[in-house]
């Protein structure tokens, strides 16, 4: 009897892990379709995962803390465009991140840029409606900043 309960513990607690990890997608045109189905921006994360400074801080600070998993599944959907040095990618997935940063005109990292997108004919057009990096002071500055982007107030 002991070893059920245990188990029923032991398997109530990871669906809990699990409920609260967030998708990262990194196949934008899945994301896109994901992002026009629940009609919700993409939060398109440009970092260097492996090697920038400012990237690890902004994971470990902001986009790890309950905080910002809560703000983010009712928000957004998260694509991450990761440019790593040591870590092998497909050539497919290097190929999409260098289009993407060059569209996006990304010069530093870490960037966030949020945006919808619509594919007519084709093709993806992309609608910007704003970017930050890192900002101190830990989620909440950052989701004040993130907010402002997403649910900018009307004048």
């Amino acid at each position: 009897m002991k070893k059920i309960v245990l188990i029923a513990f032991f398997l109530i607690g990871a669906m809990n892990v699990q409920a609260q990890e967030l998708k990262w997608y990194t196949d934008v045109t899945e994301a896109i379709t994901i992002s026009n189905k629940e009609q919700k921006p993409m939060l398109m994360f440009f970092t260097g995962s492996d090697w920038c400074g400012w990237c690890i801080r902004l994971q470990n600070e902001v986009l790890k803390t309950e905080e910002f998993k809560k703000w983010a599944s009712t928000n957004v959907v998260l694509v991450e465009l990761d440019y790593p040095r040591a870590v092998a990618q497909t050539p497919e997935l290097k190929n999409q991140n260098n289009q993407l940063q060059q569209a996006f005109g990304i010069q530093g990292f870490p960037t966030v840029f949020f945006t919808s997108a619509e594919t007519k004919d084709g093709r993806v057009n992309f609608k910007g409606l704003g970017k930050t990096g890192y900002v101190a002071g830990g989620p909440s500055a950052w989701l004040t900043v993130a907010e402002g982007i997403v649910h900018p107030k009307k004048s």
